[in-house]
């Protein structure tokens, strides 16, 4: 029987097809494993503020410190709304009385009683000249006399009034009571002595400063926000009252004035918080995260996906904050712009989307 013989020559040719098909075969699963993975985003329109930040301690736009105005024994009063003592952290409203002052001899001194007396007789005196007068029974001269009379007596009852007035320390302004000295009750305290501080803190107030640069972005009754380190979900709005024409020769800077609305006492004066300044907003616009922009020599630039191919696009820019850009030129709504992974691709390198 006779074989089948291969001549060499044709069994390298043979053998060089069959890898060359193998290899061809096998190209797809080769650009699949090496796809780079990223996580990508469509892009929407969006709002965006420029603004200036800032850092400061507020305080409270109204805030008074009462003192004795004359000696005596200490007696706290009670709050009426509560029934008890008056203590730190309860609000007052202006007119209550906090403290009073215990001193009978200083009492029996003003003689009101005395006095109001004597205010009523001259009242009396005055109506009967008066009517003499319009009868043809008293001169202009009595009657001048016994008007100044009753002027005088009422005067004298009006500064009696202030006398006594001053046994009570009363709150000239509602707010908060933040500071209350201890006395014991019954205790003699001396004229002058510190008793009660009160603050209004529904509104409160900030004093910043900032480089000359920025005077011409800012003016009055602009808007800005109020950000709190230990209220991280609580953004309060306050306004710029007050703005310095004048740079500081030294400093090169100017001065200004927040107030900041504060309706639920959230924020507490002496808080030290970051301000943020809105000096422009655009609304309607592509908004990118910073950190998806890459520098290169011929420009800034971000990658976006199309069939699975990474597409590296040039980008100009706009507005700006710390975390996000405007994006003028470069990119269009529902591009898929890559988030993450893009730090290793190239221009038409292709990709696995990820999400």
């Amino acid at each position: 029987m006779k074989k089948n013989k291969i001549i060499p020559g044709v069994f390298v040719i043979m053998l060089i097809a069959s890898l060359l098909s193998s290899c061809k075969n096998e190209q797809p699963d080769l650009e699949a494993d090496i796809a780079v993975p990223v996580s990508v985003e469509d892009i929407k329109l969006k709002s965006i503020e420029q603004f200036i930040t800032t850092n400061g301690t507020v305080l409270a736009t109204q805030e008074v410190l009462l003192k004795a105005e004359m000696s005596g024994k200490y007696k706290l009063t009670n709050n009426p709304r509560t029934g008890r003592s008056w203590v730190l952290g309860d609000r007052v409203r202006a007119g209550e009385t906090i403290i009073s002052l215990e001193d009978q001899e200083y009492v029996n001194g003003i003689q009101i009683k005395s006095k109001e007396m004597n205010l009523e007789i001259s009242k009396d005196e005055l109506k009967k000249i008066g009517d003499l007068k319009e009868k043809g029974g008293a001169t202009d001269r009595e009657l001048n006399n016994a008007e100044q009379t009753y002027i005088n007596a009422d005067y004298t009852l009006e500064n009696a009034k202030l006398q006594l007035a001053k046994m009570r320390v009363v709150a000239p302004l509602s707010g908060i009571i933040v500071d209350l000295i201890y006395f014991t009750p019954g205790n003699k305290i001396d004229n002058g002595a510190e008793l009660v501080t009160i603050m209004d803190y529904d509104r409160l107030y900030m004093d910043f400063q900032l480089p000359e640069k920025n005077i011409s972005e800012l003016a009055v009754n602009q808007q800005v926000r109020i950000l709190n380190y230990t209220l991280p979900d609580d953004t309060l709005s306050g306004t710029i009252t007050q703005l310095s024409p004048a740079i500081n020769p030294d400093t090169r800077n100017f001065k200004g004035t927040f107030t900041i609305s504060n309706p639920n006492l959230k924020l507490r004066p002496g808080s030290y918080v970051k301000a943020e300044i809105v000096t422009m907003k655009r609304d309607s616009v592509i908004v990118i995260a910073k950190d998806l922009i890459m520098s290169r020599q011929r420009g800034k630039s971000v990658f976006v996906v199309d069939n699975n191919t990474a597409h590296e696009r040039r980008i100009t820019t706009g507005l700006e904050n710390p975390k996000e850009v405007e994006i003028l030129t470069g990119l269009k709504v529902n591009d898929r712009i890559v988030t993450e992974g893009f730090e290793t691709l190239g221009n038409r390198s292709k990709v696995k989307v990820i999400r």
